[in-house]
């Protein structure tokens, strides 16, 4: 069964080694939709949704958010930042797949390491 929560949070960035207007800071409202796959269990419930919204908001939320995102990776694209929340997700969730959207027309999708 996959559980998935939707998530936003605002955070500025400019893309290093790129020639175009995402080269200059800029910011955006980022969307994040995180599903993890869990059985079923006796009380009906694969996984608490209110769990998943604490995990999420501590590890993710609350470090990216209001941030420049260069500070925290050399080439802050949709592709690495979403790797790096597969990456801290994981150490205590079953990761299934995330969506990061860059804006309401541009997202990634992440089903895990290649």
């Amino acid at each position: 069964m996959l559980i998935c929560r939707e998530f936003t949070f605002d955070a500025a960035h400019h893309l290093t080694e790129y020639k175009g207007k995402c080269e200059n800071v800029h910011g955006h409202t980022y969307r994040l939709r995180v599903c993890i796959e869990e059985e079923i269990k006796e009380n009906g419930l694969a996984f608490d949704f209110v769990d998943l919204k604490d995990i999420v908001n501590e590890r993710v939320i609350n470090v990216l958010d209001h941030s420049d995102l260069n500070d925290r990776f050399d080439q802050p694209s949709c592709e690495n930042v979403v790797q790096w929340i597969w990456k801290t997700l994981s150490q205590d969730l079953h990761m299934a797949e995330l969506w990061l959207w860059e804006s309401p027309d541009t997202f990634v999708i992440y089903k895990g390491p290649a």
